[in-house]
């Protein structure tokens, strides 16, 4: 693997170092702010301490790519081949998801608020010890999936599929389920506050607490006996 470190590049130096390089590059504490990478062929390509603010990576071809320490906030994503990719404590606030393949995809220790998904295909992926602060997730599957210390406070949660799911020390906190589904899952480990009553009926066939229906109705002045 040639290792590149240290550098701010151009785009010209890079599809440079791609064309040289005959193997994946590893990229080292290198500045790539704002930079134009679309539809370049980075697979393989491992990325850590490096700066990507603002980074168009549209279309870019990043399977199997591996990312730590990296600070992507308003990077663009879209149409990306980030299969079997993994996302390791880096701040990717604001970041925009479209239509990107995310197929077996992990993301740990990240920073999502405000993150965009959509038409995402992300059969696989892996989320754990996120923040998804008002992120848009509308549509995602986390069918049959544990889900550890994730925080999806005020995200747009719209027609993802829970089913089956776990969740273990996660938020919920005023997030927008409309046509999310729920069936079979396990939300005693989730903080439910903020959601309405009407959002209940979303939880039919799942798995609450006590003090979780005690919030529910709260909604309506309600109040649950012990």
């Amino acid at each position: 693997m040639n290792i590149v470190a240290d550098l701010t590049l151009t785009r010209a130096q890079l599809e440079g170092l791609i064309a040289d390089a005959g193997q994946p590059l590893r990229f080292e504490n290198c500045d790539l702010t704002e930079m134009d990478l679309s539809r370049l062929e980075l697979s393989e390509a491992e990325f850590d301490r490096c700066i990507l603010a603002g980074t168009s990576l549209v279309g870019a071809v990043l399977e199997r790519s591996r990312w730590s320490g990296c600070r992507a906030a308003k990077a663009n994503f879209s149409s990306a081949d980030l299969s079997d990719a993994a996302f390791r404590s880096c701040d990717l606030n604001n970041s925009t998801w479209r239509r990107t393949n995310l197929a077996s995809a992990i993301f740990e220790n990240a920073k999502l608020t405000g993150a965009l998904f959509s038409e995402c295909r992300a059969l696989g992926a892996r989320f754990s010890d996120s923040l998804l602060v008002s992120a848009t997730l509308s549509s995602l599957s986390f069918r049959r999936t544990t889900l550890r210390r994730l925080d999806f406070t005020d995200a747009d949660l719209s027609g993802v599929d829970f089913r089956d799911g776990v969740f273990d020390d996660c938020s919920l906190r005023s997030a927008h389920i409309k046509g999310a589904r729920f069936e079979g899952a396990d939300l005693r480990g989730a903080d439910i506050g903020g959601l309405r009553l009407v959002d209940a009926a979303l939880f039919r066939g799942a798995t609450i607490s006590r003090i979780q229906a005690g919030e529910l109705l709260s909604e309506l002045g309600i109040n649950v006996a012990s």
